[in-house]
């Protein structure tokens, strides 16, 4: 009576994920202007937000929606370089940890103020190296 075990290639066969819509993009237009920081968030972890609710939500003024952003790897590289500055240790450690980061916002990140941050960024070397 144990349950079948699928691959996530076989679950994602059986249950693929719906279209995305006009519809679903202007419902996460509408989200990202919410005065829920939590909601905000979602928006920023989604994959299917567009670029430029992207580069609105990296200049969030909540550190949890800036976070979300550093650590979705569907941002375009732009957005992410932007977030090296960021004023938060929270969200440069997520955006050490995000493998689409590009090489040359790595480069800043190995050098940054922060030992945590310095850290992830030689763990995730050391990983990637693996």
């Amino acid at each position: 009576m144990a349950p079948a075990m699928l691959t996530a290639e076989q679950a994602a066969t059986l249950h693929p994920a719906p279209d995305i819509t006009e519809s679903k993009i202007a419902r996460l237009r509408l989200l990202a202007t919410n005065t829920n920081p939590k909601i905000r968030e979602s928006v920023a972890s989604s994959l299917n937000t567009p670029e430029d609710l992207f580069v609105t939500l990296a200049t969030d003024s909540d550190e949890g929606v800036r976070a979300c952003v550093a650590r979705n790897e569907s941002v375009p590289c732009d957005v992410l370089r932007s977030l090296v500055a960021d004023p938060s240790e929270r969200v440069r450690g997520f955006l050490a940890l995000n493998f689409f980061v590009p090489a040359d916002t790595m480069e800043q990140l190995a050098h940054d103020q922060s030992d945590t941050v310095r850290g992830l960024v030689q763990w995730k070397t050391d990983v990637a190296a693996v």
